[in-house]
């Protein structure tokens, strides 16, 4: 899993929808989810920290979870299917724990409002990133390449030029 940020939300040239924008902390990789436009209100007012004259419904969330006693551990994205992503909340009252089902919007506004990580499965990730800094994916490459051509079978042999601590 790699956990991710919530850098900002957009909307999409072609259809106008809401997208909300996770980045990895090398931002050198973004995950778009569409979302709808309640979601992206819910998710902006978090990231402005907005607080509304009454509780709106994951501010109400959040509210149970801290006068219950229960930590949202984090956010898990972990799987998208068809288009459609699919998210847990992982949810903790003393030692017991429990996974709910949840939109990844739901789950992101919570997570915002909670001061909770936004985890990512490194396979959604895969299927669904998009590439933000293409020269250092590139540089990353290069110098990939660079080690593989300067690499000898002696170098793979365990215990060989590494300290005892090391191998």
């Amino acid at each position: 899993m790699i956990e991710m940020r919530v850098a900002g939300i957009a909307i999409d040239a072609v259809n106008r929808s809401p997208i909300v924008l996770l980045k990895d902390g090398t931002e050198r990789r973004a995950l778009p989810i569409y979302i709808n436009q309640d979601q992206a209100k819910a998710i902006i007012s978090a990231l402005e920290h907005q607080k509304p004259p009454r509780p709106l419904t994951h501010d109400l969330l959040a509210n149970m979870l801290e006068v219950w006693g229960m930590v949202l551990d984090r956010v898990v994205i972990h799987s998208i299917q068809d288009g459609t992503f699919f998210a847990v909340l992982s949810i903790r009252q003393g030692e017991v724990k429990k996974e709910i089902d949840a939109r990844p919007s739901d789950a992101i506004a919570i997570a915002l409002r909670t001061n909770s990580p936004i985890w990512v499965m490194e396979e959604v990730i895969a299927d669904a990133s998009i590439p933000v800094d293409r020269d250092a994916d590139e540089a990353e490459q290069l110098a990939f390449k660079e080690f593989l051509s300067n690499l000898r079978p002696e170098d793979l042999i365990q215990g060989k030029g590494f300290s005892p601590g090391e191998a």
